[in-house]
């Protein structure tokens, strides 16, 4: 996951300007209200830059304010605010311009959906649900990432505004999300949650993360018993998310899943028996000791779930291939049936071509006859970072999507799960890129297809937001952590040059000798390429101060200056008295979704490594020797586009080669972690680290480690 500041890169159009940002103020707009726009302007120059602005609109959307004066400080953002409205629901869009001086003209599209005009009210609370139901049990996975504590998860949404929830970017924790997302769901016939469960380690009581949404927000809303829920048990972290052995599973997992959440009246039960997800079953086989095992343990579960006073137990695991022996497996596992998540459509197809390649999933799945499915549906899909395979089904095309699955669904053998129940993908899963609960760019435009045509309802109702009713907002913590980031942005980005900061090729240089409650650490090489501080300290270090990293980071957010396109060198002190660390990093901008670009620095195995990679993961050399313990030690790593080297208190410590260039890489620059809060978090203490876009020779590595 990268920082708000990673995510802020800009790419100005001429080399000095950028619009940052145009967007809506408010999550969702609606016909007959001014909807206010916000526009943020970056000057990347050394100069204060004056610039005008003006909107264009389309017939049928009145300019409110559309047009504004600023004068852009160097090096700085400029944020004005901008009004349209609509008197009739539509779907258009507005064009910003921006203009300044020597004929600079900078213009960006922002597509617009505005809901039915409705009149605002002031109820005592949310208007209370009016259920519609259907002749299928119908449930929607659902993502519980969105908790104030961890805001930077809604990243994704800042290069993708359009995919803004009708709630804005809130915290699940809280009762009355809980309350709108069962309000949304049962108005438009979705029955029950499958909420992903995440254990935080194995073998001992259960402790859980992500799970506020269930444990904060819906245990505690007023319409909880509304709307049925179960969990999917997310199983895929080896060693730490799954079971140590059937002793943990029968002393620990089992014993709090029925006591926290079988036995409440809200979790799905089908034929008196709870239901239960699990997301990679075929772990378990190495979780008990083998598949036999497997099965036994799954029956034992479901006699134990008897013995509480339960028919029994469904368990469902996910698998969204053809393959039969992996089919076979799930079926010799006694898994009751199978199910997707999310299903994998190649190719980044129409939508004609991801609604065809589904349901030959589900056709294929079945005509196989190995092991018994509960049929998904797929709206979309990103991935995290864009990568791979993009695509989306619009609300128009979904409508067709629904009634074929609920064909093929209804023709299944009857009194199964397979012919009562129909799963839809995703609710909420925002940043992966695929959901259904309103939104920015359709409204309730999913939510409708479904009302519409699974549970063949077509009266008119009205869709409620929080606004028309005087709720909200649910973003507070989203946006202070926000405004943080924002002034950290600022204060990063001034000009600090330290003695010898212009020393030549040196383009980075982090001292962390600020105050201790500075949110920033400044780059005193004067390239602006400060630091944000996330929940890591200050201590005394080497010289001045060091980071104490313990899980926290300081982040450069992507600048050119920090991908080099020919040789460079990277060099830290670092101190620490934990031995062995197996895969820890101090230095890094190889992160998820571009791990074939960039470079890092750590320790595998106890011992210094360097990684300038050249494919997936490549290219990572390692010392013979482990880090030095107990006092500080100077690292360098240098790469001339041929061989990469290694050094350890200016001692070559080993050499690579590696001919190519250094693989650009549109990602921070994490100093004292490998990410924020990632369990692959150097342990120790960080001091004077210095980026350089030359290669520093042996006598020069000496000459730095000498120095101190």
């Amino acid at each position: 996951m990268f920082t708000l500041l990673a995510c802020l890169a800009l790419a100005p159009a001429d080399g000095t300007v950028a619009i940052a940002r145009f967007e809506l103020v408010r999550p969702v707009a609606r016909a007959s209200r001014v909807e206010d726009l916000v526009v943020e302007l970056h000057n990347s120059a050394d100069t204060d830059l004056p610039l005008t602005l003006a909107l264009t609109t389309p017939p049928g959307v009145d300019v409110v304010r559309g047009e504004g004066q600023t004068t852009v400080e160097a090096y700085d953002t400029a944020r004005l605010y901008l009004a349209v409205r609509a008197p009739a629901e539509i779907e258009t869009s507005v064009t910003l311009w921006v203009h300044g001086p020597d004929g600079l003209a900078l213009s960006q599209e922002l597509p617009i959906y505005c809901l039915p005009a409705l009149a605002r009210t002031a109820p005592p609370y949310i208007p209370t649900p009016q259920p519609v139901r259907s002749n299928l049990l119908v449930g929607a996975h659902h993502c519980p990432l969105w908790e104030a504590d961890r805001p930077e998860m809604w990243n994704q949404l800042l290069i993708h505004p359009e995919r803004t929830p009708a709630l804005g970017f809130y915290d699940g924790a809280l009762p009355e999300v809980a309350d709108w997302e069962t309000k949304f769901a049962v108005e438009h016939g979705i029955d029950f949650f499958i909420y992903c469960w995440y254990r935080v380690n194995q073998g001992g009581p259960v402790e859980t993360r992500w799970s506020d949404a269930m444990h904060e927000g819906l245990f505690n809303s007023r319409f909880e018993n509304d709307l049925r829920w179960t969990i999917m048990w997310e199983n895929q972290s080896r060693g730490t998310a799954g079971v140590e052995d059937e002793a943990d599973l029968f002393d620990n997992l089992l014993p709090y899943w029925i006591e926290t959440y079988f036995s409440r009246d809200s979790y799905l039960k089908v034929d008196g028996k709870p239901v239960l997800f699990i997301y990679r079953p075929e772990f378990l086989v190495d979780d008990l000791g083998g598949e036999a095992q497997v099965a036994a343990a799954l029956d034992r579960m479901r006699e134990v779930c008897r013995e509480a006073g339960f028919e029994g137990l469904y368990i469902l695991g996910e698998y969204r291939g053809l393959d039969p022996e992996h089919l076979a497996l799930m079926s010799r596992l006694g898994l009751d049936y199978t199910f997707a998540y999310v299903w994998y459509v190649g190719g980044n197809p129409t939508p004609e071509q991801a609604i065809a390649r589904q349901m030959e999933y589900l056709r294929t799945t079945e005509d196989l006859g190995i092991i018994p499915q509960v049929a998904t549906v797929s709206q979309a899909w990103s991935g995290w970072q864009d990568e791979g395979t993009i695509w989306k089904i619009p609300p128009t095309h979904y409508r067709d999507l629904l009634a074929q699955a609920k064909n093929f669904v209804e023709g299944l053998a009857p009194d199964t799960l397979s012919s009562r129940m129909l799963l839809l993908d995703n609710w909420n899963e925002w940043g992966e890129g695929h959901y259904i609960a309103p939104y920015r760019e359709y409204g309730f435009g999913y939510l409708d297809a479904v009302r519409e045509v699974i549970a063949g309802n077509t009266d008119a109702h009205i869709d409620h937001l929080p606004e028309d009713v005087g709720r909200g907002p649910y973003d507070t913590a989203y946006w202070q952590w926000r405004t943080r980031s924002e002034e950290q942005r600022r204060l990063g980005s001034r000009r600090v040059v330290g003695p010898g900061g212009g020393a030549d090729g040196l383009v980075g240089w982090w001292t962390f000798d600020e105050p201790r409650d500075e949110l920033v650490a400044y780059d005193y090489s004067g390239h602006r390429l400060g630091a944000a501080l996330h929940e890591i300290a200050r201590v005394p270090g080497l010289v001045g101060s060091a980071l104490d990293c313990t899980g926290g980071a300081a982040v450069v957010p992507y600048a050119p200056l920090l991908s080099p396109d020919a040789g460079f060198s990277v060099e830290a002190w670092v101190w620490s008295d934990v031995p062995d660390q197996g895969n820890t990093w101090f230095l890094n901008r190889v992160l998820a979704g571009s791990v074939t670009g960039g470079y890092r620095f750590g320790l595998v195995g106890g011992k210094p490594t360097f990684q300038v990679p050249e494919t997936d993961w490549s290219h990572h050399l390692t010392s013979e020797e482990p880090l030095p313990l107990g006092r500080w030690v100077h690292l360098a790593g240098t790469f001339d586009g041929q061989t990469m080297r290694l050094y350890v208190d200016g001692t070559e410590h080993g050499s690579m080669e590696r001919p190519g260039p250094v693989n650009p890489a549109p990602t921070p620059l994490l100093l004292g972690n490998y990410d924020l809060g990632h369990v692959a978090c150097f342990h120790g203490l960080l001091d004077e680290v210095k980026l350089w876009h030359r290669v520093l020779t042996p006598a020069e590595v000496r000459a730095a480690a000498a120095a101190h």
